[in-house]
């Protein structure tokens, strides 16, 4: 059961990634999320260079606070380091991920962030 649901989710992945490509003015915001932590990437793909990260596993970030509100803080911290770079696009790339949940969380506070998806 859980290798169908990991075949199910790279296939989705795939059919995601051929259509979003990150340029250096419109990053890929890609989001990975493991059972405990979850993090995000702001990709240059013609490049083929990370042009910034945050995630849930640095330090300061409240690891007593549910995994959702981690989420949230990591996407405004993503949208924080955008910022200092000048990127305010992005193409929001969940991963094959279901959208909601944590994804829709990070994808919320990056919103708040400033950035437009």
């Amino acid at each position: 059961m859980a290798k169908d649901k990991q075949i199910r989710r790279k296939k989705i992945h795939y059919r995601i990634r051929k259509t979003a490509v990150g340029s250096a003015t419109r990053p890929r915001l890609s989001v990975y999320r493991s059972n405990k932590e979850i993090y995000a990437q702001l990709v240059d793909d013609l490049k083929g260079h990370t042009l910034a990260s945050a995630s849930s596993s640095e330090k300061g970030f409240d690891k007593n606070s549910t995994k959702v509100a981690q989420a949230q803080v990591v996407g405004k911290a993503i949208a924080e380091r955008a910022a200092a770079l000048g990127i305010s696009d992005v193409q929001f790339d969940r991963s094959g991920y279901l959208y909601h949940g944590r994804v829709k969380a990070l994808a919320e506070g990056a919103r708040e962030g400033g950035l437009k998806f």
